[in-house]
């Protein structure tokens, strides 16, 4: 059975706040934010049949009315200035609703485990070519044969990052579950602001060496690398962890993780081509100062190797972590000197790595019931990949890891990571 036979009967609708945002309302994102253009979060929850069971589709619909009033940027559209320079438009057009139906059982679907597979149940739509009529989130609904049901939600990396998008998405089960969630937001009061409060760092005229700028891709906010990318993901447990950890002489989870999947690439890649300056990803101050309506605030951190990579002790590649530079302020700098209009790419600007170990994944409840698994990925990587590591199913304080490499480096991957004892043939 091809692929795209395996889902069908879709059905596209929208879904909006239940208080207007005011007229004429309009939001600025901040350089960081526009730094991130090009990418996208897609996450997808698989719940069991409990879950969504004897629920219509208007049931499903009903309180997402309620948790859209928390998020009147997230409902709007992209304009642009007379400077070019883009704005959300808070204009109510709402969230993209997608359903579909899945020929397989949910229990079939999961011991799959293909990641490319995957994408039929997340909307992979980008923003633009028509901005105006891009929503900036979807939600698909894919239901299973014999029930279950897998709950995608795409994300444009403008309106903010994966931690922004959690909280986002488990608000949502907070809402279902009736819970308080304050009272909606309210734009009345809103004046443009600096986010988390960087200071360009203008004086540079090059740009830094986490970001890479690509061709302009004027309204069309996609990022296509020549290599083509490939998908691929696989779990460690709490157990596998801590002898993980022993091995590389750590102590933190990602710090185990971050110095033996850097080193096997660099192996992959070679003495020659061994990536010796890396990005990493974590969580950063999520009040950010003010009233923040885009969330942006990871801190994008650089860190350089300067011996070999691949002759390095695992334990010194991990102790780098201590010394990574926080890159936001050059970032932005390299926005603000375009004047918003530049177009980069962050993530496999260099090889990239994401944690995501700590963030509540699991807190996205459907009537009391969790997800069985959650998978996230970025999309618009550049060539050089990244790597998510995120928090493993099941509570036993186990990992994730997705990896997004050109498709010659997944089967290598695959390879060295059974050397290490990490994933089984």
């Amino acid at each position: 059975m091809a692929e795209h036979d395996l889902i069908y009967d879709l059905k596209l609708s929208s879904i909006g706040p239940g208080k207007v945002a005011g007229l004429n309302t309009a939001v600025e994102p901040g350089n960081i934010d526009l730094a991130m253009k090009l990418h996208y979060i897609r996450g997808v929850y698989y719940f069991k049949r409990e879950a969504f069971d004897g629920l219509k589709v208007q049931d499903i619909k009903d309180p997402t009315f309620v948790w859209l009033n928390k998020f009147p940027v997230h409902n709007g559209r992209f304009r642009r200035d007379d400077s070019g320079r883009p704005y959300i438009k808070c204009n109510d057009c709402g969230v993209r609703f997608v359903e579909l139906k899945c020929r397989k059982t949910l229990e079939e679907w999961l011991e799959i485990r293909d990641l490319e597979m995957e994408k039929l149940l997340v909307s992979g739509q980008v923003l633009g070519p028509e901005l105006q009529f891009s929503p900036l989130v979807y939600v698909q609904l894919t239901k299973f044969e014999g029930g279950g049901m897998a709950v995608g939600v795409s994300w444009a990396h403008v309106l903010g990052d994966a931690f922004a998008m959690v909280d986002f998405v488990n608000l949502w089960g907070k809402t279902v579950a009736h819970l308080d969630i304050g009272p909606p937001t309210d734009l009345a009061h809103y004046s443009p602001h600096k986010v988390n409060g960087l200071r360009p760092n203008k004086e540079k005229e090059e740009d830094p060496v986490s970001v890479i700028r690509v061709d302009p891709v004027g309204d069309h906010w996609i990022h296509s690398p020549e290599r083509k990318m490939e998908l691929f993901s696989f779990d460690i447990s709490a157990g596998e962890l801590d002898n993980l950890r022993l091995a590389v002489r750590v102590k933190g989870e990602f710090e185990a993780i971050f110095a033996v999947v850097w080193q096997c690439i660099a192996k992959i890649r070679g003495v020659e081509k061994e990536p010796k300056v890396v990005t990493v990803m974590r969580k950063g101050n999520r009040d950010g100062g003010g009233e923040m309506y885009l969330k942006n605030t990871q801190i994008v951190g650089v860190v350089k190797a300067r011996e070999s990579v691949i002759q390095s002790d695992r334990s010194e590649l991990a102790a780098l972590l201590q010394d990574a530079a926080d890159g936001r302020e050059e970032i932005e700098g390299a926005i603000e000197r375009s004047k918003g209009l530049a177009d980069f790419v962050v993530y496999g600007a260099n090889l990239s790595f994401v944690d995501l170990g700590e963030t509540d994944l699991y807190g996205f409840e459907y009537n009391r019931e969790k997800p069985v698994r959650v998978s996230y990925r970025v999309d618009g990587v550049g060539e050089n990949g990244a790597i998510l590591v995120l928090q493993g199913c099941g509570g036993d304080g186990g990992r994730s890891v997705t990896a997004i490499l050109p498709e010659n480096e997944v089967a290598q991957l695959k390879i060295e990571l059974v050397k290490e004892g990490i994933v089984t043939v």
